[in-house]
């Protein structure tokens, strides 16, 4: 299975305010097709901080709207999720190997492992409005080009678990190999060979 023309864009898009590539976030915020912006966009927006930090998602919200905005959340958007959901989310993502990673997080620092769980997970990546399996694939396509590569591994394997194809995960390494460098996309692709299986 391809990638759809939406998701694709959306990839390029995140992929793109990770890395403050700002010229091409306004090129993809040009080509958005009819109906987008939409709810999707801004959830991918939500997700900027956690994969890039506080700073980088400030200045891709300015860059957004001088590009002509994401549009208007609607009051639904706006509901905070309790935070339960985030640990039902990382169970699935990491399988029988959650608990490992939940320790090597606490190891890091108990609360490093708590805002991981509750705040990552619970009350971004549960989020409505954006399905885990996409949200898994804007993961596999930032640390891409972020060169993450024991990350990636762990979310194209996350990917598939919620139900995107691998074909699907390659697709969207390719949808953004232009944005990282010729190694650390060749890196990537060898990743999601090994990790991201059916």
């Amino acid at each position: 299975m391809s990638l759809a023309d939406p998701d694709r864009r959306l990839a390029r898009l995140f992929a793109a305010c990770v890395l403050g590539e700002w010229a091409e976030v306004r090129a993809q915020r040009a080509a958005a097709g009819p109906g987008e912006p939409d709810r999707r966009w801004r959830e991918a927006a939500l997700m900027i901080h956690v994969f890039a930090g506080v700073p980088r998602a400030v200045e891709s919200y300015g860059v957004l709207e001088s590009a002509g905005g994401l549009g208007n959340p609607d009051p639904a958007e706006l509901a905070e999720p309790a935070g339960a959901g985030g640990a039902e989310l990382f169970a699935r993502i990491y399988a029988e190997g959650s608990d490992e990673v939940r320790a090597l997080l606490t190891r890091h620092h108990p609360l490093f492992a708590r805002y991981v769980l509750e705040h990552a997970y619970g009350r971004v990546l549960s989020r409505p409005g954006l399905g885990a399996d996409r949200r898994e694939l804007l993961a596999c396509a930032a640390l891409a080009v972020l060169g993450q590569e024991r990350q990636l591994a762990s979310h194209a394997r996350g990917a598939v678990r919620c139900g995107a194809s691998p074909a699907e995960i390659a697709a969207v390494i390719e949808a953004v190999a232009d944005l990282g460098t010729p190694e650390g996309m060749e890196s990537a692709r060898q990743v999601v060979r090994r990790f991201a299986r059916a």
